[in-house]
């Protein structure tokens, strides 16, 4: 089935197909945190979306490369590092350091690329340059560099590709330095940024005068310096349309880099907006979230992932410590039916080797490939799961079928990043602690024979603080994840 996305520049679904020649390689950019602060929730529903669509082109046999922007100097930034009276780099390093080790903990693989704005100063100015010498930039008595909305739209571009502007009833024709300005302003924007006072150490030389780049100006410079002047995917939140990715298209394509006929970016993807216990995130409310927040709450990262892709990316999803529950709950269903599958693998089979069930296989493809449709895809997977669970119930599901099914587990994993318990992609810490349960289920096992209920009942509590809980079955008794 032809893969199928939502597209925001045509505002429709179409059919993807990337600008390789061969049809194989594809360019992704996702605009990546800003690291003035620790990332929440929110920001993470856009990265876990984006881990999952990268996944999935690779699933399909894509050749994808993945690069995510590291913001690491804008208004925010410097303000904090002023009031903290540190260098720009030790403010950001921490907060760069934990995203990277949340981004792990979610599942989510790493970039190929993750560029820092501060390390792409030269490519930025050379932009600047094009787009004056194009006429569609201009330095500002203040010696600060602005792009021109009016000339730009004078020599018969569009500035409202992602989004219909009305310009009568928009303020045009301002001038906007800050980074984030209102959105009801069609403004000229800040390219360079002439340094000020509060600017401290924070600036570097220019054919301007001392500054620093404009947030959206090193989006553009690093994306096309990276991916080249035109590729296939740019990705991020629905909060990005605009100003961020309508001034990106604007300057990207305004300094006349790409071929003929090419645009900066063939296909825009956005995430919605994730609402927490049926509220915006605010930390007013109570209901601003980070990872660590959450883990110290003692959720799971791959829980937090799971719960984030049980809702279509472009469906505004109300994120809920009830839902956190039921993403424990699924897991655990998951896992538990794993576990199954592996005792019932180890009986006689006909076959030494088994591929994935490409029914199964090709169903779960097939609901993704309508522009991701995930709940589509978890149908797939728990109607087998359902069908698996059955089968072992009446024990009619042969060791075959069981290591079939295992792969099969593992190759949807390679989409879902979620950490299945197969065999093959279990951690050597994983078999450890499983081996050091399993012992001790022997151990009180042997306790009960011996009637040494008060060691059985201490074993028993010691493999329910650790997450298990012992469950006796016709086969006798077996861990099971709480």
């Amino acid at each position: 089935m032809a893969l199928k996305l939502f597209n925001t520049l045509s505002r429709s679904v179409e059919e993807f197909v990337p600008l390789d020649p061969a049809g194989r390689r594809v360019g992704m950019y996702c605009c990546g945190p800003t690291v003035h602060d620790s990332a929440h929730i929110g920001n993470f529903r856009t990265f876990v979306f984006t881990d999952m669509l990268r996944r999935y082109l690779e699933f399909r046999g894509f050749a994808v490369e993945h690069v995510m922007n590291i913001t690491d100097v804008e208004d925010k930034i410097i303000a904090r590092v002023r009031a903290a009276n540190t260098t720009l780099r030790e403010y950001t390093s921490k907060y760069e350091t934990a995203f990277f080790e949340d981004l792990k903990s979610l599942g989510c693989k790493p970039p190929h690329q993750t560029p820092r704005a501060t390390e792409f100063i030269a490519e930025i100015i050379s932009l600047i340059e094009k787009l004056i010498e194009r006429g569609l930039a201009y330095k500002a008595t203040d010696g600060s560099v602005y792009f021109s909305i009016d000339k730009y739209c004078g020599c018969g571009c569009t500035y409202g590709q992602l989004l219909k502007l009305n310009f009568d009833e928009m303020r045009v024709g301002e001038r906007v330095k800050s980074d984030e300005y209102a959105k009801e302003s069609v403004a000229d924007f800040a390219l360079w940024k002439a340094r000020v006072p509060d600017d401290g150490a924070v600036f570097w030389p220019s054919p301007w005068g001392e500054g620093r780049p404009g947030w959206h100006i090193e989006c553009s410079a690093m994306s096309m310096k990276l991916l080249g002047p035109s590729f296939d995917l740019h990705l991020g939140g629905e909060d990005l349309i605009f100003p961020h990715h309508e001034d990106e298209i604007a300057q990207s394509e305004g300094a006349g880099l790409q071929p003929p006929g090419k645009r900066f970016v063939k296909h825009w993807m956005h995430g919605a907006h994730l609402l927490v216990e049926g509220k915006k995130m605010s930390k007013s409310l109570g209901n601003f979230y980070t990872l660590r927040d959450l883990t110290a709450k003692g959720f799971a990262g791959r829980e937090i992932r799971y719960l984030l892709l049980t809702s279509h990316y472009r469906e505004t999803f109300n994120f809920t410590t009830e839902g956190l529950q039921g993403a424990h709950t699924a897991l655990a269903r998951i896992d538990e039916c794993i576990i199954k599958l592996r005792e019932s693998e180890k009986g006689p089979k006909k076959n030494a080797q088994s591929g994935p069930d490409q029914k199964v296989r090709g169903a779960f493809s097939d609901a993704l490939a309508d522009d991701l449709n995930i709940s589509a895809a978890w149908a797939v997977v728990f109607e087998w799961v359902r069908e698996l669970n059955r089968k072992m119930s009446e024990q009619t599901l042969t060791a075959d079928e069981a290591a079939t099914a295992l792969v099969t587990f593992s190759d949807l994993d390679s989409v879902l990043g979620l950490n299945l318990r197969t065999s093959d992609n279990m951690s050597t810490e994983e078999l450890s602690a499983l081996i050091t349960f399993k012992e001790l289920l022997e151990e009180r096992q042997a306790a009960r024979k011996a009637k040494d209920f008060k060691r059985s009942d201490a074993i028993r509590d010691e493999l329910k603080a650790k997450g298990w809980v012992i469950e006796d079955t016709p086969k006798g008794a077996r861990l099971k994840r709480l």
